[in-house]
């Protein structure tokens, strides 16, 4: 390598993307300065898609268990340990809260595994990971909700909610990097779109560094922009060949009498059990069936599937789905971007990616973080400053169960029964908690975690032990 290229190699913030789909969150660090350095991508549409918009681009096509650091490094002309950030999302729909868990036994979560290799291997300065906010209450082990109750055996350990996130936590912590979590709404950073994100931001010297801070708010004031709408995103947006599903005829059959902003639960009270069917007695707010949104407020989260019929995305005044053109406008592509394949794939590729203006946000903290100064005493902590998730985290339950009506409980066999005599409630939020605001968290929720009545309540020796592992 020649000593301009070591210059340039060092003085740019090259980043190596992982899991790269249409390239949303790479738009986005782009925008906050960073470099793609080199992308990696399985799925042959996302790759035309890549290859079609970026042709210049190094890109590595293949799955990324059949790649090494050493390969990507080559890709992209880059050294371990001189590359800014590796920035990627391993496949999340083990985690969805919109389909069957299978957590952590279902292979698609090796993909996480990968990611730590290549961060392991690479050495970046920073690492980001992106998530659906699901893998804080996803399970190593998924038991179906049917199977949880009396007539049942105990929960194990891996079975409870959150366990899935404590082996992430674990293993990122493994890698010696400062990191911080939250789950962060892309419409408070400027998308028209209620988008709940998990992201991980990882620091390799200690460098301390933080979420972004939001820009958007709900209804504007002290400071921050009122939230983007769907109708703020489809301004001006003309297609000549629109892209979208027709509705089968079913669906359309009750959309039709669905308002704008309006769901299933505006239909005439004759119609509603038949219109959701087995849904009907279900429990959940069920806001996606038979939903029409609104151009007066964010669009909810984009899905794969818009004219799935728990997560309908029926235009706000014509009957059909949005298009992939409202799609693309909604994650914030630019209206120039090509998405490859057939309309089914496209509407994948979009609505798996992460919108633009959430990616830049990310991209300006890591950017600010690369102005601090290390501090060694930050390496190995895993932590989040958002009190009200860390109360949210220190209140759940081990477990969820059906209500009584859809249980096997009799006076000899109760809920109370099963559980049996350990806490229903998991604590450990306190692993994650800063040490500064132990204190606050524990007056909070009322109570100390297990390990601090054991230690006596020392909050600093739980954030050791939690640095530890």
């Amino acid at each position: 390598m020649t000593s301009v290229e070591m210059m340039s190699e060092s003085s740019e913030r090259n980043v190596i993307s992982l899991f790269s789909g249409a390239m949303g969150l790479d738009l986005g660090l782009e925008a906050a300065g960073l470099r793609i350095a080199v992308a990696l991508e399985r799925d042959a549409f996302a790759v035309a898609t890549i290859r079609r918009n970026r042709p210049l681009l190094p890109l590595v096509d293949s799955a990324i268990e059949d790649v090494t650091s050493p390969d990507l490094l080559a890709a992209a002309k880059l050294r371990a340990g001189s590359v800014f950030a590796v920035a990627g999302g391993p496949s999340c729909q083990v985690f969805s809260t919109a389909g069957r868990r299978q957590s952590l036994d279902d292979p698609r979560s090796t993909m996480f595994d990968h990611f730590v290799r290549v961060v392991r291997e690479t050495r970046p300065e920073f690492f980001v990971m992106e998530n659906v906010r699901g893998l804080l209450s996803a399970a190593v082990r998924h038991r179906p909700l049917g199977q949880r109750g009396p007539g049942f055996p105990p929960l194990a350990e891996e079975e409870e909610l959150g366990s899935a996130f404590q082996v992430v936590a674990r293993t990122l912590r493994g890698l010696g990097y400062y990191c911080v979590f939250d789950v962060l709404n892309a419409a408070d950073y400027g998308v028209p779109q209620t988008r709940q994100r998990l992201v991980i931001l990882g620091s390799r010297d200690g460098k301390r560094i933080r979420m972004p801070e939001p820009t958007h708010g709900r209804i504007g004031g002290d400071g921050f922009l009122k939230w983007r709408t769907l109708g703020d995103a489809l301004e001006g947006l003309a297609e000549e060949e629109p892209e979208y599903y027709l509705f089968c005829p079913a669906k359309a059959r009750y959309l039709k009498l669905v308002p704008e902003g309006g769901n299933w639960r505006q239909l005439p009270e004759q119609l509603k059990p038949v219109a959701l069917g087995k849904a009907f007695d279900s429990w959940g707010g069920r806001s996606g069936f038979f939903r029409r949104l609104s151009r007066e407020r964010p669009s909810p989260a984009l899905t794969t599937r818009p004219d799935s019929k728990a997560t309908t995305l029926c235009h706000p005044t014509e009957l059909r789905p949005l298009t992939v053109a409202e799609y693309a406008r909604i994650q914030q592509f630019p209206d120039d971007w090509i998405f490859e394949g057939s309309v089914r794939k496209k509407y994948q590729q979009v609505g798996n990616a992460v919108p633009l203006g959430l990616g830049e946000a990310l991209g300006r903290s890591l950017v600010a973080a690369s102005e601090e100064e290390p501090d060694e005493e930050l390496v190995g902590r895993f932590e989040t400053f958002n009190l009200d998730l860390l109360s949210k985290l220190a209140r759940r339950p081990r477990t969820i169960v059906n209500p009584p009506r859809m249980r096997k409980d009799d006076e000899e066999n109760t809920i109370s029964d099963w559980h049996g005599d350990g806490e229903r409630m998991r604590d450990d939020a306190f692993q994650y908690v800063p040490v500064e605001l132990a204190e606050e968290l524990e007056a909070r929720v009322g109570r100390q975690p297990a390990r601090a009545r054991r230690h006596g309540g020392n909050a600093s020796h739980i954030a050791d032990e939690a640095q530890t592992g």
